[in-house]
């Protein structure tokens, strides 16, 4: 799992279950608010084995991440 922060946005790598295997995602959510964060997913086209290999996907795309536009 990685982590970083944008513009006040805390933004974490993220898994999203779905019948095909798992898809790669990030989590974002404004720094000190309450609540849920917001899932999107990344490489829409990808599906993953396992979890593992969906997070290690998005910790590499955060890593690309330049910023998040709200």
């Amino acid at each position: 799992m990685a982590r970083k922060e944008y513009n006040g946005f805390e933004v974490v790598s993220a898994v999203m279950p779905s019948e095909q295997g798992y898809n790669a995602a990030i989590a974002v959510k404004a720094l000190g608010a309450g609540g849920a964060p917001r899932f999107h997913a990344l490489l829409p086209d990808q599906k993953f084995k396992t979890a593992d290999d969906a997070d290690l996907a998005a910790v590499q795309e955060l890593q690309r991440l330049i910023g998040i536009d709200a």
